[in-house]
């Protein structure tokens, strides 16, 4: 059979030109493709942004929503500290509160604190500076270490600073508690306790509510009787 001309086609056959209205049409066909995907993309991205920030939205309600417990504590060498932040740990598994530690300002100053070799403080703790801070809590804990069977200086410092909330009882009804710490077994746990209770108790002359159960969703809880002196 003889190699006729036409018979197979070249591979150096240059394709086949689209004419300039066919390029158009492609051209805009490929440019409304490419809009639909941005337009697909801005869609999505915007859903995306609306999914990630509902968690947040539900987060910042819920903790709003949670009783707030303030840890109001003095601790010159982290002993207190330490009680402090197992009873946060202690309130936060309460479903429906919330703990928030405080440290009441130091009295002594730097050259004094160094020279009884005082560690630093923790820095992610808060420093409670203004008594007021207090009403917006829905109850109280106080911890504090004993000095010669009494609070610390530091402590009854800031309870000294209270007396307007003692006025006009801004603390009414909100139930309080404390705890305290020594460095040893007669380091004067019991006077401590003792005196805070019978000496002059801060909590019960601001009208503060002692061993109550705090219940979360109650808007109030009874005061006692001899509340408010």
């Amino acid at each position: 059979m003889g190699k006729g001309g036409g018979c197979v086609p070249s591979k150096k056959r240059a394709p086949a030109v689209a004419s300039p209205e066919e390029r158009e049409s492609e051209q805009q066909q490929q440019q409304t493709s490419n809009n639909n995907d941005i337009v697909t993309t801005h869609v999505e991205e915007n859903n995306n942004s609306n999914l990630l920030a509902l968690p947040s939205t539900t987060t910042a309600a819920a903790a709003a929503s949670k009783l707030k417990i303030f840890i109001v504590f003095y601790s010159m060498y982290g002993h207190v500290e330490g009680l402090a932040k197992r009873m946060k740990k202690g309130v936060d598994l309460i479903e429906g509160v919330q703990g928030y530690l405080y440290r009441v300002p130091e009295t002594l100053s730097i050259q004094v604190l160094e020279q009884m070799k005082v560690p630093q403080k923790d820095g992610g703790i808060e420093v409670i500076s203004n008594a007021e801070e207090l009403v917006q809590a829905d109850g109280i804990l106080f911890g504090f270490p004993a000095r010669y069977g009494s609070m610390a200086a530091q402590m009854k410092s800031f309870f000294d600073s209270t007396g307007q909330l003692w006025k006009e009882q801004k603390l009414a009804g909100k139930p309080g508690g404390f705890f305290v710490s020594t460095g040893t077994q007669g380091g004067g746990q019991e006077t401590t306790a003792e005196g805070f209770i019978r000496g002059g108790d801060p909590l019960r002359f601001k009208g503060c509510v002692s061993g109550r159960k705090l219940v979360p969703g109650k808007e109030s809880l009874p005061s006692t009787d001899d509340a408010g002196m």
